[in-house]
């Protein structure tokens, strides 16, 4: 299994091909700079402080990684001894600083690092003219340390350090990612830190407008970025003429100014000259001329040249213009031998589209000067442009040759972005079933990241390959963004509702009479168009399923027949059920919820999950075989089952049976054949009901929750649908043993017996290489919903409905196997789930053994519910105390409250009282919430040599007594202690001292 897992990590890490390249590239980042300033020089830069914020600022706003860190002195000795006991990546001088001059301190600098990029930055134009007297009118020290002028603008910040990173990086990037080169030829040190600025902003943000699909994630888009163009400078002829020879293939486009220095002189034509050379080495080589001179631009654009005025009001524009237009990012023109627009192609799947009409000579047009591996480099398709680039006219047998590998290789392209990823929705790309598809722009949530993320892995792994006749994937699904949401929002004015003074049935209906976007409503009737499978529509906030916080439970799903004739209704109902998830942002639940955890409902966004049903049609009862929840860690572990080896739950059927908490049926996937029960027990908790979607019933309100959609079915109904045959046993009342299978007379089992005992499949393989794969890959513990149908004869399939991280609370605090001094211990348990201390807990609520009636856990809720919201008023935490199974939506297993409903508890305890034991919670939201927000969750059982002294809490002052519960306050905050560990947790009186 181990050799399984690390062979699914590498190739699910070495089908990225061109992410290879993006991760090479760029190898020389500045992260720390030195500013050598005057204490009045540094002020003005730092205008009070915020040199850092400017700098975070441009990089914030162009989306770029982490911003570099500036650290300021003020004099040379401070300069020379951190350079000498500290790594900076570069280092700015400005021109007063008071004991040395700046050349004299770049000097002393190099002596130390050569290789230290060293510039300088002069505040402002004016001080352009007493510069080039020092200087003798040159702005630079050598090739690669120059002079910058700020002017207040703090993207020049932005060009220094591209500019340093560009010329560090350019020879290995050109190398090896086929990175282009943008030369700018300015010998004015005034005019190219206006030029530098603007050129790395556009080339910025040209790349981002080109990267914004569906298919790559934030990380990738960072990444992708590393293939923009690199923007060398040259200040004369000799320099420009050194890197056109140097990097000729990877040449993009000419950029310069018309007057510079040529053999140590001014030469006015100088501009014209290099043009004419870089035309001659290059092809069809776009070549921007500017000058302050008006009498340049006939000449120039008699020269095919395009022509930029210095001195134009309209420079920024006009030179966004050349970048956009010719430098690949605009659209791409087809045009015929004569250079005459035919047709403009906005996308890559348009360009595959039209190439079987493109004539003939206009692919020879654009062959000849490389317009096709330019274009698609400039949208980061390295291995592509590559090839292409490397391929001349002459190595084709004919122009048709050409065309057939530009088709294939859009194929590639798609293939490549499709595979495992999340497209943009399109009718031809529903019946891709291992696809996601996006329905709306915008984050797809925390459960829509999981799922994208584990459909990733197992579409560009091998993974199904390691299991005959299984195969495991995703149910086909798509996405409302959110969008969406944000523009719902807008649309029907939510924000001016007062939500406290509706309840939470008025909040739904309200919001069942609101409006979706046209674009949307226009999307969900092309795809009910093919889709016919009942659908589930979840909830996926951008809170939902984090790392720090899970919000499990808390908003809504539906499940739809999606199975009325009228195409009508099951357009409303859909829409319906989206509406219904964004309402149940505002419900009372979700409040209490965002107010116990100190978040702002406002910063909450919604996406939405549409997927088909897992599930076949038994006679208008639709569901699976079985579902499940299986955790990578494991808190109640028995016999020599270690935390780590994960524990699975599944039931027959729909998944909500497991997920609401009720009985279902447990193993450790490492340990499949180790019963965690024993047999009596396993009689008496055999699952009794199941859920299906009911597809007899067309007309339904939502309103009304996911049960207006449903079943709850006797498990007879599933032994009558023959599902039951490689699920259940029989218990032998004659022989005292278990009989896997049904044939037999006895009661009816649900164990699973011949999938997990006589491998009728691989279930508990399958979940174990799952749980390490993605435990590894998301570097935490995780819990992953599925749901398995089994067909006779056909392939087993395996389907992951959701993936959501576990968070483990770091810290240890070790607790003895047994207490010996029990004075002044409350409680003692060795089945304890969270870890660490906690601290400033006075109160306690316990239901009262003595008036506890498992027929009457639904009025103990009510009671609870009402003692839960003082606390939350009162902004105080609790410790709760009960017998049976909290959060079970079975009632007679426990007191079924939802987790909104004692929401300020810190602490909660399941207890045992005789004639009434019930094994502790897994799997559900419920329980889900307790581990996110490491609430204390104790088990304290009957002859385990566990504590919970009673006495101790009746001896306390009651502070409120109902009929079920009865509440008490300790004078001093109470001494918690959880050792997560071991699975051991105190609970002790403390004293003041």
């Amino acid at each position: 299994m181990e050799d399984n897992v690390k062979n699914v990590i590498s190739q699910y890490s070495e089908h990225k091909t061109d992410n290879e390249i993006y991760h090479d590239l760029m190898q020389y980042k500045v992260k720390d700079i030195l500013l050598v300033a005057s204490l009045y020089d540094a002020f003005i830069l730092e205008m009070e402080g915020r040199l850092n914020e400017e700098i975070f600022g441009e990089y914030h706003q162009l989306n770029l990684s982490s911003a570099p860190r500036i650290n300021n002195v003020s004099s040379a000795d401070t300069a020379l001894n951190a350079i000498q006991n500290q790594h900076f990546d570069m280092v700015i001088l400005t021109m007063r600083i008071s004991d040395i001059s700046p050349f004299e301190l770049r000097n002393k600098i190099k002596e130390i690092d050569p290789s230290l990029p060293v510039l300088m930055l002069i505040n402002d134009d004016a001080e352009v003219p007493a510069l080039s007297r020092m200087m003798g009118n040159v702005c630079n020290f050598n090739d690669l340390d120059r002079i910058f002028v700020w002017n207040g603008d703090a993207k020049i910040f932005l060009a220094m350090i591209k500019y340093v990173e560009d010329n560090k990086n350019v020879e290995y990037d050109t190398k090896h990612g086929l990175v282009r080169v943008i030369l700018l030829i300015e010998d004015s040190c005034k005019y190219y830190s206006q030029y530098l600025p603007i050129l790395y902003t556009e080339l910025m943000k040209q790349s981002q407008r080109l990267i914004q699909d569906e298919q790559i994630n934030e990380i990738n888009k960072l990444l992708k970025m590393r293939v923009r163009p690199k923007v060398l400078l040259a200040s004369d002829y000799e320099q420009a003429v050194e890197i056109i020879d140097k990097y000729e293939d990877n040449l993009l486009c000419l950029i310069s100014d018309i007057r510079f220095p040529r053999d140590t002189e001014m030469d006015d034509m100088a501009g014209f000259t290099l043009m004419d050379y870089a035309k001659k080495q290059k092809k069809g080589l776009p070549v921007l001329l500017q000058s302050s001179n008006p009498k340049n631009k006939e000449k120039a654009l008699g020269k095919n040249a395009f022509y930029i005025d210095k001195n134009s009001e309209t420079l920024i524009s006009e030179l966004r213009d050349f970048v956009y237009k010719y430098l690949g990012f605009g659209k791409f023109v087809f045009k015929d031998k004569h250079g005459v627009e035919i047709m403009r192609i906005e996308s890559i799947d348009e360009f595959g589209d039209h190439l079987k009409d493109i004539p003939v000579e206009s692919l020879i047009y654009h062959g000849k000067r490389n317009h096709f591996s330019t274009w698609f480099m400039a949208r980061g398709e390295i291995s592509i442009a590559k090839n292409l680039q490397n391929m001349q006219l002459e190595d084709f047998d004919n122009i048709e040759s050409m065309r057939e590998l530009l088709i294939s290789s859009v194929k590639d392209i798609h293939m490549r972005k499709s595979k495992g990823k999340i497209i943009h929705f399109s009718e031809a790309y529903l019946e891709e079933e291992p696809n996601i598809t996006r329905l709306r722009e915008g984050s797809l949530g925390g459960k829509g990241r999981g799922l994208a993320f584990v459909n990733s892995i197992i579409q560009n792994s091998e993974m199904n390959s390691m299991f005959d006749n299984v195969r495991i994937s995703i149910p086909r699904t798509s996405i409302i963004g959110t969008e969406e949401f944000e523009e719902f929002l807008e649309l029907n004015e939510i924000h001016y509702m007062d939500f406290e003074l509706l309840s939470d049935e008025e909040i739904k209906r309200k919001f069942i009479t609101l409006k979706l976007s046209q674009t949307l409503i226009n999307t969900l009737k092309k795809y009910l168009g093919h889709m016919k499978k009942p659908l589930a529509v979840r909830s996926s906030s951008i809170f939902e399923d984090s790392i720090s916080q899970s919000f499990s439970g808390v908003y809504e799903t539906y499940l739809l027949s999606n199975n009325a004739d009228d195409k009508y209704i099951r357009l409303k109902q859909l829409t319906d059920a989206v509406k219904l998830i964004y309402a149940s942002v505002f419900s009372s639940s979700a409040r209490q919820y965002f107010k116990a955890i100190n978040y702002r409902i406002e910063e909450e966004r919604m996406a939405v999950i549409i997927q088909e049903v897992v599930g076949v049609d038994r006679d208008g009862k639709y569901y699976p075989h079985f579902s499940g929840v299986a955790q990578s860690y494991n808190y109640y572990p028995v016999s020599y089952i270690k935390p780590e080896d994960g524990i699975t739950e599944i039931g027959v059927g729909l998944g909500k049976f497991v997920i609401d908490g009720r009985n279902a049926y447990r193993f450790c996937p490492k340990y499949p054949k180790v019963e965690l029960s024993g047999k009596m027990e396993q009689i008496d908790a055999s699952q009794k009901y199941f859920y299906a979607v009911n597809l007899n019933k067309h007309n339904f309100d939502l309103v009304e929750g996911e049960d207006a959609t449903l079943l709850k079915l006797h498990i007879d109904e599933a032994k009558k649908d023959g599902t039951l045959d490689y699920i259940a046993s029989v218990w032998d009342y004659q022989n005292e043993r278990m009989e896997p299978g049904i044939k037999k007379d006895g009661a009816l089992v649900i164990n699973f017996d011949y999938i997990l005992k006589y491998g009728y499949f691989p279930l508990s393989d399958i979940i174990s290489l799952l749980m390490d794969v993605l435990k590894h890959a998301m570097g935490t513990p995780v819990e992953m919903e599925f749901a398995v149908d089994m067909n006779d004869n056909k392939q087993i399939l395996f389907y992951v409905l959701q993936l959501k991280p576990i968070i483990l609370h770091a810290g240890h605090y070790k607790l003895p196997d047994q207490i010996e001094d029990k004075k002044d211990i409350l409680l003692f348990s060795h089945k304890a789930m969270g870890n660490g201390k906690i601290e400033n807990v006075k109160n306690v609520l316990y239901v009262k053994s003595e008036n506890f009636d498992k027929f009457k856990t639904n009025e103990i809720r009510e009671e609870i519910i009402k003692f839960n919201e003082k606390m939350l008023n009162n902004g105080e935490k609790y410790i709760l105390i009960g017998p049976g199974r909290w959060g079970s939506q079975d009632s007679m297993l426990g007191v079924p409250v939802i987790w909104s409903d004692i929401c300020n508890a810190r602490i909660v305890v399941e207890t045992e009282i005789e004639g009434f034991r019930v094994d502790p919670s897994l799997g559900s939201h419920f329980f889900h919430n307790i581990i996110s927000m490491n609430i204390g969750y104790f088990a304290v059982s009957i002859g385990n040599e566990d504590i919970l002294d009673y006495k101790i809490l009746k001896n306390e002052e009651t502070l409120f007594e109902g009929t079920y519960i009865r509440h008490i306050r300790f004078e001093c905050p109470l001494e918690i202690t959880m050792d997560g560990m071991n699975g051991r947790a105190l609970i002790k009186l403390k004293h003041d001292s």
